[in-house]
Formats: structure tokens, sequence, C-alpha cells
């Protein structure tokens, strides 16, 4: 039975968000991270603005927890991410994202991704803090007042050195919160994140800056913590190798394997919903090798998954693994 984190510890005072993560984190896995709990809040994947507007209806189409009052099927809040460099279009967007009632906005100046910088994007505008400043000042006067404007971004594109620029013309745009990956474009998620400069971004600003890279456990946590001075974190690629991570750091139980095999169940049953058999194989294997990090146990049945042909395979083989188990 999936222990869900619905009543947690009240002396655990920290903030933890899933990060957005392009291609991975699409709603059903927001919604199925969320089934588990733990977290406050889920950032949505990126909606990309190019030269035209997006209005609000295909907003909805993209996010869909739009349609639910920007919440997952189990009540935790979503925050909608916008990128793009287009000043004009950008401000629009934020408007027909008012219209489609968020709760929230995020600006992406952090994706390393070759074919979005191709284009001017994500954290190819470190390399300008006055675009940066005026693409944050052109939302925030767009947005509706009572919506609280956040954005992410890395330490800088090649190199640090325009990094506090940068955290001064998002700050003077009138961004409410910053997320900082502590690793710059070329970084990729090569070396260890350097969470002292995020530290320093502390210190600096009177913005809320949230923490976010090689954050695994709790130990890291910790560790992020104390060099940071931070009580807000962001984790991505530790929620796909623990999908109980959230919960745990909450103080809530550590996950089973009985747990994690009634997940993939549900995750697939869930994706179903949505794609294709092709995709929802696609999907479910993308998924299981993230797995293998914090379940080595697992290591057999997660090649085995990989080897799968079709999802009536999958289904099959999972029930075989969950009796091996019992």
């Amino acid at each position: 039975m999936l222990n869900c984190a619905s009543s947690l510890p009240t002396e655990h005072n920290i903030i933890l968000a899933v990060a957005p993560m392009e291609g991975v984190m699409d709603h059903t896995m927001r919604a199925l991270l969320s089934r588990v709990g733990g977290m406050d809040y889920l950032v949505s994947e990126f909606v990309r603005v190019t030269q035209r507007r997006v209005p609000a209806q295909s907003l909805k189409r993209l996010v869909p927890e739009l349609n639910n009052h920007c919440q997952t099927p189990y009540k935790h809040p979503v925050h909608l991410q916008l990128l793009g460099s287009n000043i004009e279009t950008m401000a629009k967007t934020a408007t027909e994202a008012s219209l489609a009632g968020v709760t929230h906005l995020d600006l992406n100046f952090g994706c390393p991704a070759k074919r979005v910088n191709g284009h001017g994007g994500g954290s190819f505008m470190l390399q300008d803090p006055e675009t940066l400043y005026q693409v944050v000042k052109a939302v925030r006067e767009s947005l509706a007042s009572n919506i609280p404007l956040s954005a992410k971004m890395r330490l800088g594109y090649l190199d640090e050195d325009l990094f506090f620029e940068n955290l001064e013309a998002i700050e003077k745009a009138g961004a409410d919160t910053l997320t900082i990956h502590g690793r710059t474009k070329k970084d990729g998620y090569g070396p260890a994140a350097r969470w002292e400069k995020i530290g320093e971004a502390v210190k600096r600003s009177k913005m809320t800056i949230i923490a976010n890279g090689d954050i695994q456990d709790r130990a890291s946590l910790e560790r992020c913590m104390a060099t940071t001075g931070c009580s807000h974190f962001m984790i991505g690629r530790g929620s796909l190798s623990n999908p109980f991570i959230f919960r745990e750091l909450k103080g809530g139980a550590p996950g089973s394997l009985s747990e994690l095999f009634e997940l993939i169940e549900l995750y697939i049953n869930e994706l179903l919903q949505h794609y294709d058999d092709f995709a929802t194989l696609g999907r479910i294997k993308q998924w299981s090798a993230h797995l293998r990090r914090d379940w080595p146990i697992m290591a057999d049945n997660l090649r085995a998954i990989r080897s799968t042909q079709h999802t009536d395979q999958l289904k099959a083989l999972l029930q075989t693994m969950q009796k091996s188990e019992a």
C-alpha cells in the first residue's frame, strides 16, 4: 500500500520543490510524485515562447493543472514556467497566463539544451544581463500584481563572470524568488554543484533564493543548507531516482520496494491514458534508468524492464517481479 505523506511533522520548516525537467517532468510524472507527497510545490516543464504569444487555451493544454486551480490531482500547487527571450511575446504570454488562472509564474534562464540556447533562450540569456532585466521587467508589468514571479538560472553560460550582474538584473526587474542551479551551462551536470556561490547570492539578495543541484538525500540536503544558508530547495534528478525523497526529507517513512512496484504500475496506467504504447514504454524505460542510482537492489529488474517491447509484456514482467519479492 502506497504510504502517502498527507500529514508530516510540523517541525520541518524547509520548503521543497520539484524541478522542471523537459521531456521527463510532464503532468503524469508530476501527479505520480505528488501522490507520494512531501513537496511544497512543483514547477511545470517550460512552455516555449517564440515570436508569438502563447494563448491561455494553449497554456491550459500544455500544463493541464491550469484546469484544476493550478494543482495536481493530490492538491499540490503547480507553478507555470515560461521560456523565451522575446520581450514583447513573453509579456503578452504573461497576460495570457493571468487569464488562464496561473497562481505563480516562473521564468527559465537555466536550460542548457543546445536547441534552446541556439534560439537565444534558457541559459544563453545569462550572457546579456540587460535583456534578462527587460524580459523579467516586462513580464512583471504584464502579470497580475497578485501573482508571484520567480526565475530559475544557472551560475552563468560559459563561466560565472556575470553571475552577480544577472542576480541584480532579475531582482531589480521585480522577481520575488530565484532558483539557482549551482553550475554553468558549460558544466552541464558534470562537476559538483557550487553551493558556495549560491550562498553568496543569499547574502547579497533580498529575493528568496532556492538552492538547486546535487541534492540527493538528507545528508546532501543538510550540507547544502549549511553551505548556502537556504531554507528553500529544488530537487530534480534526485526525485526521479528516489520518488519518495520529498516525503523522506520532511520526516516521513522511507520508500519500500513494494511501494516502488506499486508506483511503477500506477505510472504505466497513468501514461496509457495520455500516450500510446510506444511513448508509454519509452517514458517507463527513461525513468528506470534514473531509478538505478537509488535502487541497486532492483538492477536486474530494471534491466529487464528496459528490454521489454510493449506494455503488456511490461505489465506481466512487473507482476512476476512483485510475486518474487512478496
